[in-house]
């Protein structure tokens, strides 16, 4: 054992960093046949990020709270999944936004840009973060409660996503009529309809097994380290199933498409806002404990700072980096009251 040890901690460190790798190349695919399918559907650039690729890369999250939720075999395997329902949120507030930020400031005189500003709707991206704010504050408030009929209500966070989309797939479309870079599965000529498709749908597959093995892998590394089933669902697991939406932001960016990374997360923390909190109200009590309640303070402040950004006419990438210094807060102060 002591010698299989060191053997089995270098083994995982390598599936880590190799599922992470292919989670990036998949994601490559990815984003290329989504805007593709956005093309051939007449959707606009900012729907395209908001409702095709969000929902696409939330399913690796939103897969692993329903695992826990629903098919939790006891009270600590569903805290665990409430866990990652609150996590999330979180990630995509401070960790995603950042790197947005960094993408932008390495590649940008690669890019060619005179100033650090984000190409981006600010009017739109406010809007959703305000709604986000809204609903986010309702789930928190579930959480410190206890009544009969609490569970009937994650019916109004699935309500609350349809009239999201609906309010995307109605308001002003931006048209997104730039030139796309050819398909990668039939590079020439016009690719229709199926093949984008099929290369999103199996990019889609990869990137779901390649989740799966790197938050394996990383909740592996928290045990190694003594670190509790539901801290490690707090901490690290949003950050492997946050990894895609990030993955994309960083292949927009480098594109040039900021607006297309920013919608892409902001329509994935819709999805973190609604669909995981309805199926943690679905079948767990939904009461929060310390570390929850300090992961919902922290991601109200990161979506308040947010809110103020994105008042103004641009958004300067330098801004958005200060909120990994939320999620550094986040993690020191868990780790002061555990």
């Amino acid at each position: 054992p002591l010698l299989a040890s060191p053997v089995i901690l270098m083994l995982t460190l390598l599936l880590f960093l190799g599922s992470a790798a292919v989670i990036y190349f998949a994601c490559e695919f990815f984003v290329n046949g989504v805007e593709w399918v956005g093309r051939k559907l007449g959707v606009g650039e900012t729907a395209t990020g908001t409702i095709l690729a969000a929902f696409g890369t939330a399913l690796p999250e939103s897969a692993v709270t329903f695992v826990a939720v629903a098919l939790g075999r006891d009270a600590a395997q569903k805290d665990i999944g409430v866990g990652a329902a609150l996590g999330g949120p979180l990630v995509l507030a401070t960790v995603s936004y950042a790197v947005v930020g960094l993408a932008l400031l390495w590649n940008r005189r690669r890019l060619g840009r005179a100033n650090h500003h984000i190409a981006c709707d600010c009017r739109r991206l406010r809007r959703d973060q305000a709604w986000f704010l809204s609903i986010f504050a309702a789930k928190i408030a579930l959480g410190l409660v206890v009544f009969g009929f609490k569970p009937w209500l994650g019916v109004l966070f699935l309500l609350a996503y349809a009239a999201y989309l609906r309010a995307e797939l109605m308001g002003e479309q931006d048209q997104g009529m730039e030139e796309l870079e050819p398909l990668k599965l039939k590079p020439q000529g016009d690719p229709g309809l199926y093949w984008p498709l099929l290369q999103t749908a199996a990019a889609l597959l990869v990137i779901a097994v390649a989740s799966k093995v790197f938050v394996g892998q990383l909740e592996a590394i928290g045990l190694w380290a003594g670190l509790p089933a539901q801290l490690v669902a707090l901490l690290l697991s949003p950050v492997a199933t946050e990894l895609p939406e990030t993955m994309n932001a960083l292949i927009w960016v480098r594109q040039g498409r900021e607006r297309l990374a920013l919608a892409n997360i902001s329509g994935a923390m819709m999805i973190q806002a609604t669909v995981p909190s309805a199926l943690g109200l679905f079948f767990t009590p939904w009461l929060f404990t310390r570390e929850l309640l300090v992961a919902g303070v922290i991601t109200a402040l990161a979506i308040g700072a947010l809110l103020c950004l994105f008042a103004r006419r641009f958004v300067d990438a330098r801004w958005l980096i200060p909120l990994l210094g939320l999620y550094a807060a986040f993690i020191a102060i868990v780790a002061m009251v555990r």
